[in-house]
């Protein structure tokens, strides 16, 4: 039997957004190993019929002696398991598993899913990241990109220019979960942030926004966030300024959760004023799939989501005025028209997201490396 694994930052991040494609891996008669720091949802992975195996990883941490440790454990898992295919997410096992993997004879699969701030700033972390990421990537089976924008910034700046590399339409979403759901018609108007909880994903102007729209609109409007705060990140939203948006009565925290499905039925409108070097974000898929209109700005990844004026509007990234001004235009229409643009989005997100096109891609790219 053929040994697969599957390997993230996070076991949260493998049940919640790979599950599906661990499923197929199973049906298909593979052994899926996931490889992943050990939380709430690690349990779940393996009633999924998948061994678990912990891996320390300092998510976003800049600690040499940790990510060497992270680097000496996935040798060990690669040493004694005799894995013959690895698919890796997120940024530190893309580096560490694969380096480790190449060692041990396993072919790696890596999803570059958004390349955040490492790719925008200059400091002394992101020019080794990209230095990690040039000598890890090339030793690479095959990897996969969510937008155009990334597969061209690695091919230009050199990082890989011997692996196959192919573009997947984000982690795709599961149409049959996240089924159109029409908001009620109450005269409110609602709209939802789903997002980790960092600056850089556009809170900040999306608390300026909301401050603006209701003192302009009242309770006529409402506008919600939901996602993981506090999270250990440079760029993160701290409890304390969450608490101080809710007591102004500008904002609704709604924490986080395992049925995001349920909170964006309610809704009107998805909302992601990004400006961090995104994959393809999965709550604009899942709002798309739910027959949601979506606002998210021009940036990469985030501008997939949107035909302009279509599904949704796209505004200028790190502008409070433009995202208003969007967000004022989906008020301003009716229930009627708002229902009517997020059918749209529903027939781009069948045409263009399936995840059965992404967990089909990863299928034959398995058969590739085995063959």
């Amino acid at each position: 039997m053929k040994i697969m694994a599957i390997s993230a930052n996070t076991s949260w991040y493998l049940y919640n957004f790979r599950k599906n494609t661990i499923l197929s891996l199973i049906g298909q008669g593979y052994k899926v190993i996931a490889i992943a720091p050990k939380d709430e949802y690690s349990n779940k992975l393996s009633e999924l019929g998948c061994q678990f195996i912990h891996i320390d990883i300092d998510q976003g941490g800049t600690n040499p002696v940790r990510d060497l440790k992270t680097l000496l454990d996935f040798h060990n898992i690669y040493r004694k398991q005799n894995i013959d295919v690895v698919l890796n997410f997120t940024p530190k096992n893309n580096i560490y598993s694969t380096l480790s993997a190449s060692f041990n004879g396993t072919k790696a699969i890596n999803n570059i899913a958004g390349l955040g701030i490492l790719f925008i700033n200059e400091s002394i972390t992101s020019k080794i990241a990209r230095f990690l990421y040039k000598i890890s990537q090339s030793k690479a089976s095959k990897l996969f990109f969510q937008n155009e924008d990334d597969r061209k910034l690695f091919l230009e700046t050199k990082i890989t220019t011997t692996v196959e590399t192919d573009r997947l339409p984000g982690s795709g979403v599961d149409l049959s979960r996240f089924v159109v759901s029409p908001a009620p018609d109450d005269g409110k108007v609602r709209f939802l942030l789903i997002a980790r909880m960092l600056y850089d994903k556009g809170i900040g102007q999306y608390v300026e926004a909301a401050r603006t729209l209701k003192a302009k609109h009242g309770n006529n409007v409402e506008l919600c966030l939901l996602g993981f705060l506090d999270v250990n990140n440079p760029s993160a939203v701290s409890k304390q300024d969450m608490q101080s948006w809710v007591d102004e009565g500008i904002v609704n925290y709604l924490g986080i959760s395992d049925s995001v499905e349920q909170e964006i039925a309610k809704i009107d409108c998805m909302v992601l004023p990004s400006y961090y070097r995104e994959g393809v974000p999965k709550s604009l898929l899942e709002a798309g799939a739910m027959g949601k209109p979506i606002v998210t700005t021009d940036n990469v990844g985030c501008r997939e989501t949107v035909d302009d004026e279509i599904n949704g509007f796209l505004c200028e990234p790190r502008s409070s005025e433009s995202l208003t001004e969007k967000l004022e235009l989906i008020i301003n229409m009716t229930h009627q028209e708002r229902l009517t643009m997020g059918e749209k989005s529903r027939i781009k997100i069948e045409n263009e997201f399936d995840e059965r096109i992404v967990i089909n891609k990863y299928l034959d790219a398995i058969k590739q490396c085995l063959s």
